[in-house]
């Protein structure tokens, strides 16, 4: 194919098609790169992990059953002021039930910490997190000496019990089977030992012992902690902690006890 230099001056019809083509095939190639940054700007943006309490959003689906149904049993067979109560009441409960077990959410991103509690939404670039502990209750402390209580990941004494447990048992595991030797390692093996061999079986379970043993919400925490020694000093991760009421439930919940109110004044 000839190239635009070499063609005559005064081009035919057809020609200036055949020197589009090359033009063309480099419009078809520009794309495939620009697909190619934009996937790879997609890759980077990876979307926030967001953590919740599958204890919480079970008891709160069991709680709006039980309060749909006394709601809807009184709205159809009350009598007098009964419905008119009731449904007072089911705009007060609501909102308040899904409030603390289904909202309450931490989204954590590469730039910022996203805590939704009942009844706010706090926004914490990594670089304003002073902290991240653990006692009663999980919490994150701005820099400015805040403390922002982490509702969606409560702290649970059974699972960190269960978890010390487990850690014990492996631990004696791992001390039963470094004094029994050989034998001892291709007994814990089992059917995977056999399959791999009996001292390579050993050896896998013993490396897998070696792992700590925590509670999910301890894991969680771990994880935020590490996010924040990461991104801490990152430029995109400044700024200030945000915080913003939610108003979409004090709302429901106040025009509910407005009418609560007017009814039992007017009873």
């Amino acid at each position: 194919m000839t190239s635009p230099e070499s063609q005559p001056p005064t081009p035919e019809p057809s020609e200036p098609s055949e020197t589009h083509a090359p033009s063309g095939s480099a419009d078809s190639e520009d794309p495939e790169g620009s697909t190619d940054v934009s996937e790879g700007a997609a890759a980077s943006a990876e979307p926030d992990r967001v953590h919740r309490s599958s204890a919480g959003i079970a008891g709160g689906v069991l709680l709006l059953a039980l309060v749909a149904w006394l709601g809807i049993d009184a709205l159809v067979v009350g009598k007098g002021r009964t419905p008119w109560l009731a449904l007072a009441a089911m705009i007060v409960i609501v909102p308040l039930v899904i409030a603390f077990t289904l909202r309450p959410a931490v989204f954590v991103g590469e730039d910022r910490l996203r805590v939704r509690n009942p009844f706010r939404v706090i926004v914490l670039p990594w670089g304003s997190v002073a902290s991240l502990r653990s006692g009663y209750s999980n919490e994150v402390v701005a820099t400015s000496g805040t403390t922002y209580q982490l509702w969606a990941v409560p702290v649970s004494l059974r699972g960190r019990k269960r978890a010390a447990r487990n850690e014990a048992r492996q631990t004696a595991e791992g001390i039963g089977r470094g004094g029994s030797g050989r034998g001892g390692s291709v007994r814990r093996g089992g059917l995977l030992g056999g399959l791999g061999g009996g001292q390579g079986g050993g050896q896998g379970n013993a490396a897998a012992t070696e792992r700590p043993v925590r509670a999910q919400a301890d894991q969680i925490m771990d994880d935020l902690k590490d996010f924040a020694e990461r991104r801490g000093g990152a430029e995109a991760a400044q700024g200030e902690p945000g915080v913003r009421w939610a108003y979409e439930v004090l709302g429901p919940v106040a025009a509910g006890l407005i009418v609560f109110a007017i009814l039992l004044a007017t009873g």
